[in-house]
């Protein structure tokens, strides 16, 4: 999969954008319990059905996807940058990732610093192959904690 890959898909009034190379695979989207399996099912080709529910219920799902390889932007304006979150709030998933909900700037190592709004996915089981981003590898590895 090309690393930089954007996917959309429109239902006329909003466009659901997704980026796979950003995808933890929280599962959020389309469990059941958390999810909203009618427009996220991974099993049907496209996965993603914008027809499958209301447009407020497509957009509240987005705003929970933890990495934020979900967005949306409305079809009568230009894609613009996904709602910010104000407030900085940081909660530790079971067994999974360290989400910090909000604006934040992270330096790397070399200098350089990225923006970053809304959810970021942080690395918690040492097994990412993108630090300190998350990639799902905690599940692959069964990461307690």
């Amino acid at each position: 999969m090309e690393k930089d890959m954007t996917k959309e898909y429109s239902n006329g009034e909003i466009t659901i954008v997704w980026k796979p190379s950003v995808c933890i695979h929280s599962t959020m989207c389309w469990k059941k319990d958390t999810g909203l399996p009618e427009v996220f099912n991974p099993r049907l080709k496209p996965w993603i059905r914008p027809e499958g529910a209301s447009t407020s219920k497509i957009i509240e799902h987005i705003k929970k996807c933890p990495s934020g390889a979900l967005s949306f932007y409305y079809n009568d304006t230009a894609p613009e940058s996904p709602s910010v979150i104000s407030n900085t709030r940081i909660e530790a998933l079971a067994n999974g990732p360290l989400l910090v909900y909000g604006n934040i700037t992270i330096k790397d190592s070399q200098g350089s610093e990225i923006k970053k709004s809304n959810v970021t996915a942080f690395c918690r089981c040492g097994q990412s192959g993108n630090k300190p981003y998350c990639d799902g590898s905690h599940v692959k590895h069964n990461f307690k904690g």
